[in-house]
């Protein structure tokens, strides 16, 4: 019983990281990217799409007929929090994936993310 409450007091000051990462499919090159408060979450998302349940239904798609070994899922950058001053990790966390899809462009053919934005 000791030993349970020390794990779960561990769990409770583990801390978590937020950040971006983004599913890769290394057959065709498409991409997903994803903020999260908490990345240690990937690993949910990975067992989200072995069950079949992924809300990226295209994305869902290519996991069951590609298989999962033909998928990366790669952290592409850590929000570091701001030591002072107001801090909304919501908004840092949008600002932080729009800057990784301006970049990589996961549009269309490219990814997993529907049209250009402009495009709509």
């Amino acid at each position: 019983m000791e030993r349970k409450k020390e794990l779960k007091q561990q769990y409770k000051e583990t801390k978590t990281e937020a950040g971006v990462y983004q599913i890769k499919n290394t057959i065709n090159q498409k991409v997903l990217i994803v903020s999260t408060p908490n990345l240690k979450t990937i690993n949910g998302k990975r067992f989200t799409l072995n069950m079949g349940n992924h809300m990226n239904k295209a994305l869902q798609q290519e996991w069951n007929d590609f298989g999962e070994e033909a998928f990366t899922i790669e952290v592409l950058e850590k929000l570091k929090p701001k030591e002072t001053g107001f801090y909304d990790l919501p908004d840092e966390l949008k600002k932080l994936e729009q800057k990784w899809l301006d970049r990589l462009q996961p549009y269309g053919e490219r990814g997993y993310h529907g049209p250009r934005p402009n495009e709509r």
